[in-house]
């Protein structure tokens, strides 16, 4: 009696949303370029402008980064510290945008776009997977995305690793699609605190999804083997995005437990570009 209780609670609480679904257009795409069709080293950085442009004319999907700068301004950016793409002290969220936009990516002449300036480029083109950067609290982002999203005419959907954006869309956009992005946080030795570990769990284990609801859930491919993971593709049938394939064998591992891909590093090739 005692496992099938804790058994239906498990099963309750990795529930992903079962009614009132959202349009999933956005996955109609099976390929989505990792930060933008980027190749760091070149005038084509990740989650800048020109590699953005380079997805649209490819044709495949975009995923990449958004958070907020202090003056309240979402930006394309992924690290919440400036020193690897910038070489710069500090975070996002420390500087105006006009101080970031003093700023070059990877020394390359390209600066931090902002997000705006991402839509306009896409300009509804291809179907985009917007991954909103908090770190703990700070949920100004979604309110900030929401406005410029709201008269965007283009496909997309949102997602996080932080739980509490996903909980927003839910009261606020729950005509949006929404996931929840996962790891396997407790074979990484920073996430082995204290601090960390029981938020790790939850999020590695989707127990979250009890309050989120999530759409679709985009995991780190090479934990695949998640029995949350795939209990909510096969049990409830979610969507699943895979995260990031770098290989045409990669790609191979990944297709049987996936439903969409991101990619990094290499160019899928043409026998795999085929709608869902």
């Amino acid at each position: 009696m005692c496992t099938a209780v804790l058994s239906g609670a498990y099963i309750y609480a990795i529930m992903p949303r079962v009614v009132h679904k959202p349009d999933k257009s956005a996955f109609q795409t099976r390929f989505f370029a990792h930060r933008g069709l980027h190749k760091n080293g070149t005038a084509l950085p990740e989650n800048s402008l020109p590699a953005i442009k380079k997805a649209v004319e490819e044709g495949y999907g975009i995923e990449f980064d958004i958070q907020v700068t202090r003056d309240g301004v979402p930006v394309v950016f992924h690290d919440f510290t400036l020193r690897r793409m910038c070489g710069q002290k500090g975070r996002i969220c420390d500087y105006t945008l006009q101080q970031l936009r003093r700023f070059r990516l990877l020394d390359c002449g390209e600066p931090i776009p902002t997000f705006k300036e991402a839509l306009e480029a896409v300009d509804g083109r291809v179907p985009l997977i917007i991954e909103m950067k908090v770190e703990y609290f700070d949920l100004r982002i979604c309110r900030a995305a929401d406005q410029l999203l709201r008269d965007y005419r283009g496909v997309y959907c949102i997602e996080s690793f932080n739980p509490l954006v996903l909980l927003w869309y839910r009261k606020n956009r729950p005509d949006v699609m929404r996931g929840q992005l996962s790891d396997g946080f407790i074979f990484q030795k920073e996430f082995r605190t204290p601090v960390k570990i029981a938020p790790g769990l939850f999020i590695q284990f989707l127990v979250t999804n009890c309050v989120t609801r999530p759409d679709f859930i985009a995991y780190n491919f090479k934990y695949q083997g998640n029995l949350s993971r795939a209990l909510c593709r096969r049990l409830f049938r979610g969507k699943a995005a895979a995260w990031t394939v770098r290989s045409e064998d990669e790609l191979k591992r990944a297709k049987p437990h996936f439903d969409v891909f991101i990619f990094d590093s290499f160019i899928p090739h043409a026998s795999h570009r085929r709608t869902t």
